[in-house]
């Protein structure tokens, strides 16, 4: 059997490797060259990078076997996340990865530049001992503004504690509360600006981030203030901090990351008082091998077709062992949903009934989801694209929960409403420990069926003969039934055949038998596909 190929772009740490195992076809490329990249990336079904390699549409669109981007870090900056959750890719990071390493090297960065270690060392090289030059400034009893609060900014806040700095913070998404519990005042940007000694900038780039320490910003810190960034080149404005510097409205800084990278050539470089560093804040050997080994696992998961904790456009997260065997049955459901619908719906609710609620199921619902779809739409249908194609087909999706299950231990149902108006449902369940699948309701009808690759329902008018005319003409046309189940809602009222049968009906046999027995309607639904 072949492998599927895992292309490393990158330089990994060789844990990776090892993580990955024997049951790849690992390559290696240079993602920097845009050549050489485009050339291997048709093959893969993962492509490792890390911050240098640009993964955007054009990559994407050249890559038809990619099922899972991994960035062995923490930043996404460098992949086109939208287009790889259109084309059903998973993309995953390593977010705890480098967090240590990015907060040391953020203190790094501020001791440096508090004390003028850098240039101190420069000049005593050069043989110039110059102590009365290089006075700097204690942080003991200074106040530290934190931009951030994510992991990284809490790391540093702890850390700056632990020198005696009085810690303030923003971070519109962090309530107060939270931030008093850490021993970190909250304030708005704007007085944090006014009031800190010492700026840390812990925020993701994103267009609202991009330029915040700017022009305006720098109006309203005091002149001794340093600031520190090793978060994302581009939150801090480089052209108007060396403006402040130049005009001494402020000390200094240290600066880890820059707009465009690599970065040889920079305003800031003729500061004296600017630390400067190549973005090194994940570059030590622990955080390379955790961030290896994390997406490594995560490629692994996401070729064996498993949702993955760290995967940034999927919303199921991590998987209860209990709650796994039903994902299989959820996506058989909304299969043949769709199947008996005739169409897709406007309304879809994925309902969850039982002591399973207990855990997280929303992978219910995504699973749902792509068998709902997988046989309407030509790309492929994956965890990831499938609320994307719901949302584009307008379709309003819900994930409804309930501990009480009257009939069964767990019940999932797929319940629908057409745009005419109808309203459809399929439930199943899992019997015994060997988690068998049965189907258990069908349009409202009470069943108990296995489903199977071939399937087949009708609805009729209850009265006797219409079971024998089904089976004789399956008879005459060779199909096998291998199990079948009549359900009807008051004697003489309507009835409900759920067959399942060894081989798929063709369409002009379902078309006869619907004749034959007055079917009010007739569907054939094959599972053995997808």
């Amino acid at each position: 059997m072949t492998k599927p190929v895992v292309l490393i772009a990158e330089e990994l740490s060789p844990a990776t490797v090892q993580a990955l195992g024997p049951d790849f076809d690992i390559r290696f490329c240079d993602g920097t060259d845009r050549a050489a990249l485009l050339a291997a990336v048709p093959s893969a079904a993962a492509l490792l990078v890390r911050s240098a390699t640009r993964v955007d549409a054009e990559v994407i669109a050249a890559a038809s076997l990619l099922r899972v981007i991994a960035r062995a870090g923490v930043g996404l900056d460098n992949v086109d996340v939208k287009t790889a959750t259109q084309a059903g890719v998973m993309v995953v990071n390593a977010p705890t990865s480098n967090i240590i390493s990015a907060a040391e090297m953020t203190i790094g960065l501020l001791l440096a530049a508090a004390r003028h270690i850098p240039t101190a060392n420069a000049a005593l090289r050069r043989g110039e001992w110059q102590r009365s030059k290089y006075v700097g400034a204690e942080l003991y009893d200074k106040v530290a503004g934190i931009v951030g609060l994510g992991r990284i900014g809490v790391l540093v806040a702890q850390r700056l504690s632990a020198f005696g700095m009085r810690v303030i913070a923003y971070d519109p998404y962090v309530p107060a509360a939270r931030a008093a519990q850490m021993g970190v005042r909250s304030l708005s940007l704007e007085d944090l600006l006014r009031s800190s000694d010492v700026i840390s900038i812990h925020l993701p780039k994103t267009p609202e981030t991009v330029g915040l320490i700017g022009e305006q910003a720098l109006a309203l810190v005091k002149p001794s203030v340093l600031i520190v960034n090793a978060a994302r080149g581009g939150i801090v404005d480089e052209h108007a901090l060396a403006v402040a510097l130049k005009e001494g409205r402020i000390a200094g800084a240290g600066i880890d990351v820059f707009a465009n990278e690599p970065c040889a050539d920079s305003p800031l470089f003729q500061f004296d008082s600017v630390v400067v560093t190549p973005h090194l804040g994940a570059s030590t050997a622990e955080a390379q091998e955790k961030a290896g080994v994390a997406v490594a696992r995560s490629v692994r998961l996401a070729l064996a077709g498993e949702l993955v904790p760290d995967a940034v456009n999927v919303k199921g997260g991590a998987i209860a062992e209990d709650v796994r065997p039903g994902i299989p049955l959820a996506e058989k459901l909304g299969r043949i949903f769709t199947a008996l619908a005739g169409g897709v719906a406007t309304q879809l609710d994925v309902e969850v009934r039982g002591e399973i609620v207990q855990h997280d199921v929303k992978i219910f619902e995504l699973a749902a989801l792509k068998g709902v779809f997988a046989d309407v739409v030509e790309q492929a249908v994956t965890y990831v694209n499938a609320p994307v194609i719901a949302a584009d087909r307008g379709v309003a999706v819900r994930l409804l929960t309930a501990e009480e299950s009257p009939d069964y231990r767990n019940v999932l149902t797929v319940r629908g409403t057409l745009a005419d108006g109808r309203t459809l449902s399929i439930s199943g369940t899992l019997s015994g420990p060997r988690h068998i699948e049965k189907i258990v309701e069908v349009l409202g009808y009470d069943v108990e069926v296995q489903p199977s690759e071939h399937m087949a329902f009708w609805r009729y008018a209850d009265r006797p003969g219409v079971v024998g005319t089904v089976g004789r003409i399956l008879g005459d046309a060779g199909v096998n039934i291998a199990g079948m189940q009549v359900s009807r809602d008051t004697k003489g009222g309507h009835a409900m055949v759920v067959m399942t049968v060894d081989q798929a009906i063709p369409g002009q046999v379902m078309d006869e038998i619907v004749a034959a027995i007055g079917a009010e309607w007739g569907r054939v639904v094959d599972l053995a596909n997808g």
